[in-house]
């Protein structure tokens, strides 16, 4: 499942994204409102987690901006208790409402019972010529063979199907990918880019994955 992260709080941001990913998902970060706003309503989520507690932010604003353009799952994070708080929350959209500190296996439980709710919106599935990227089921074709990718190889594949033409660099794709956890002196980057063109450009005859000297990387059709 694709999850998207909308936490300010870097420690416990970092910590939801580990216990997540360890669990089988893919999980993308937000650290503010506006960011995660606009992730939240490109589609292809099957769940959003919002923490509503951040300083400075209002996250119930946030909350009501996607609601206006997008029907995904929202489990609200916040230190409130009270039956008004939960209400208010329901009613400005929220799907499940879960109360810090939580254990990480209460997460996964409502996090596993949340986008079976309703008619949600289908998946947007990613593309680029014969390459196809569906977060939903997290599968990924190309000239109609499947391609089998680790969590991470997905999640940077996504990341560059979402910026086709775009030139990114090793230290944008880091943070994106690997968010607080990635060190801008390793080569965890150029590493797994290799591993992705192995599997999604090496067997065919037209590659899509470019690196730019200097710049970074890009994704795109040169044919």
């Amino acid at each position: 499942m694709r999850i998207l992260v909308i936490e300010g709080e870097p420690g416990l941001g970092d910590d939801l994204k580990k216990g997540l990913e360890g669990s089988g998902h893919a999980v993308d970060t937000a650290r503010d409102g506006v960011e995660g706003r606009l992730r939240a309503t490109e589609g292809g989520y099957a769940l959003v987690l919002l923490d509503v507690m951040r300083p400075g932010v209002d996250g119930f604003a946030v909350l009501r901006a996607i609601r206006r353009t997008s029907n995904v799952p929202v489990l609200v994070l916040t230190d409130r208790d009270t039956v008004e708080d939960r209400v208010s929350g329901l009613q400005q959209g929220a799907d499940d409402y879960l109360v810090k500190p939580f254990s990480l296996s209460e997460l996964l439980a409502r996090v596993e019972a949340l986008p079976g709710r309703g008619t949600r919106q289908p998946s947007t599935v990613l593309r680029l010529a014969d390459l196809a990227l569906d977060p939903g089921s997290r599968t990924c074709v190309r000239n109609r063979t499947r391609i089998d990718l680790t969590a991470k190889e997905f999640m940077l594949l996504a990341v560059l199907l979402r910026h086709c033409g775009q030139v990114l660099s090793r230290r944008t794709l880091g943070e994106q990918v690997w968010d607080a956890s990635f060190d801008n002196d390793s080569n965890v980057v150029e590493v797994a880019i290799r591993r992705l063109r192995s599997k999604i450009d090496d067997p065919f005859d037209v590659k899509l994955l470019h690196t730019v000297r200097g710049g970074g990387y890009v994704l795109e059709d040169r044919s």
